[in-house]
């Protein structure tokens, strides 16, 4: 016990400190856990034992993240995904499989059978290292993050082949292990039982426990739904982390779907941690100091090929240059089934421990390279200039009524209003990743900074009635609006600002509207909580009508005197309260 409690101890500490070193110098949480993992090991400092029994268990946080993902994926949208899936994610992994293959075969001369079993694992990405990342950007539901999601399922989905295709070539197979269409077989019938079971067992079981209303058991109901799906696959020798995510899916369209999430969510942040400490551990130092050249060259070479082949795929399924660079390298690495792969091929005697360890030091190397990448692409992003984007400009708009500045949530509403009354518009806005999703709902929007002049005049703002800045832009001033203003005299101008600051900067150039973003649906929300707090309503509309009036007074006399404190007595407060209405005295 006294050892367990140490080990944990040493483990927790040691995520802690290198956690904390690698996101404070911006390299990501992944490449902290897997060193801290190779310190603490046995390779190095030897305070911990037993990776493989950590590893095994923690590769329940790789069941825990893909349930994550199932989650927030209902069946009509793996639908709608189905080319990408089948298209993108096949031509990825055939490809690369082969080519890695063939370079394992002509450059260390060993057989076909091992060269598949050694090049397919490699073509296949970390799910654990990705998503996550995805996750963290909020890039996961756009058009960029679903390509990279569908791949990475089509991966995942692909395990079950290769596990199927190094069974058939094993020099000595296991008489436990399915194959062939024993496996497909297993494999539909086991999908089907988690679909039969999400219907008929889980939601019902989910709607029970809502009524009961008590958290714990949601936590539990969660883990037990994960286990179980996790314990089923890999009874049947399947993918553990397909039957996490069609449990997920199955529960994608359940009302208990966020509650379930808050609190799978920090499971599932603990074991995956544990996941790449245990590949750090696991990392054979003595390997990659023995042949380092050829380890290197190998990680490099399964890096450069895949980049290679994920870039024209991408751009033939119509994504952006700079998003197919992006996506090609965030894919670029080996992942963790490899290591899975690997095992399999050792104990069916297709390939020996040394040479899994080989390539087991391969992927790990691959997968610390992923924040770096990240990071590259960042600063070539930095550093393109606009021009160069290959997106297009507002130059090739038609003429136009009026042009919205900026189509964020912000930009969506207003443009939709002047659509409602079929008013042309020019849409223009700064983002790559927004203009390729607008595109996807048939909306077209050009790119470029809408507060220059030259775009402004190549987008039709000599003739069009108003141009309407609705991008979110604290630090757009007067030196910046005032020329357009004197370029495009006719046109009505309208701004969204962020605070009274920055309308306060921009008061004097006479412009006719400036919207404060959140100041509208601020007392909305207001008003509505007087009324659910039992306030009458003609008293909710008496604080509303005051509370714009004393505003706007506060805004006028800090606009003036330049100073946020003017006016302060104008604002409500504990003390500050609104006197009740006096009666109005019936007439005798």
């Amino acid at each position: 016990m006294t050892q367990l409690l140490t080990g944990m101890a040493v483990m927790l500490g040691a995520a802690l400190l290198f956690v904390g070193i690698f996101r404070r110098l911006g390299l990501g949480a992944t490449l902290g856990y897997i060193v801290g993992g190779a310190v603490v090991g046995p390779q190095v400092l030897g305070l911990v034992g037993q990776p493989e029994t950590i590893m095994s268990v923690s590769e329940i946080g790789i069941a825990l993240l893909l349930f994550l993902v199932g989650l927030e994926l209902q069946p009509s949208r793996l639908w709608r995904l189905r080319h990408d899936i089948l298209g993108l994610g096949g031509a990825q992994v055939v490809l690369a499989g082969a080519a890695l293959a063939a370079i394992v075969h002509f450059g260390l001369g060993v057989s076909w059978q091992v060269s598949v079993a050694l090049g397919f694992p490699l073509a296949l990405s970390s799910t654990a290292q990705v998503l996550p990342m995805l996750r963290s950007t909020g890039e996961l539901n756009t058009p960029y993050g679903e390509r990279a999601f569908s791949i990475l399922l089509f991966q995942d989905l692909a395990l079950i082949p290769l596990i199927t295709a190094v069974a058939a070539m094993a020099r000595a197979p296991r008489p436990e292990d399915p194959v062939g269409w024993e496996l497909a077989a297993y494999t539909v019938g086991a999908v089907i039982g988690l679909v039969v079971a999400g219907r008929y067992l889980l939601n019902p079981l989910f709607r029970l426990i809502g009524r009961l209303s008590e958290r714990e058991l949601f936590v539990v109901a969660g883990l037990f739904t994960v286990i179980a799906a996790s314990a089923l696959m890999h009874w049947l020798h399947l993918s553990v982390a397909l039957g996490a995510f069609v449990a997920g899916v199955m529960l994608a369209e359940s009302p208990y779907r966020h509650e379930l999430e808050s609190d799978v969510e920090p499971f599932r942040s603990i074991l995956l941690g544990l996941f790449f400490m245990s590949v750090g551990m696991l990392l054979d130092l003595s390997v990659i100091a023995q042949r380092p050249f050829l380890v290197l060259g190998l990680a490099v070479a399964v890096i450069g090929v895949k980049a290679a082949l994920l870039y024209p795929l991408a751009r033939a399924f119509r994504m952006m240059p700079g998003r197919s660079i992006s996506l090609a390298l965030l894919l670029s690495q080996a992942g963790e089934f490899g290591f899975v792969l690997f095992a399999q091929a050792r104990s069916v005697q297709l390939i020996d421990a040394a040479t899994a360890s080989l390539f087991g030091a391969v992927v790990t190397l691959s997968m610390v390279s992923t924040p770096f990448l990240m990071r590259l692409i960042e600063w070539l992003a930095r550093r393109q200039p606009a021009g160069e984007v290959d997106l297009e400009g507002p130059e090739f708009s038609p003429e136009t009524n009026a042009i919205v500045v900026g189509y964020g949530r912000f930009g969506q509403t207003v443009a939709q209003m002047l659509q409602a009354k079929r008013i042309p518009l020019t849409l223009i806005d700064l983002g790559a990743e927004m203009i390729e999703r607008a595109g996807e709902f048939g909306t077209k929007v050009y790119y470029g900074d809408g507060t220059r002049l030259d775009l402004l005049r190549q987008a039709g703002a000599e003739s069009a009635e108003a141009i309407l800045f609705c991008h979110a832009d604290p630090e757009l001033g007067p030196e910046r609006l005032r020329p357009i203003m004197e370029a495009f005299p006719h046109a009505l101008i309208m701004v969204r600002v962020f605070d009274r600051r920055q309308m306060i900067a921009l008061d004097g150039l006479g412009i006719p509207l400036m919207q404060r973003e959140v100041f509208e649906s601020a007392v909305v929300m207001g008003s509505a909580a007087l009324r659910q707090l039992g306030i009458a309503e003609r008293e909710v509309g008496r604080v509303e009508r005051e509370y714009r009036t004393r505003d706007s007074e506060r805004l006028q006399l800090q606009s003036e005197s330049g100073d946020l404190h003017a006016g302060k007595d104008r604002s409500f407060g504990a003390e500050r309260s609104l006197p009740d209405e006096q009666p109005v005295r019936e007439p005798s």
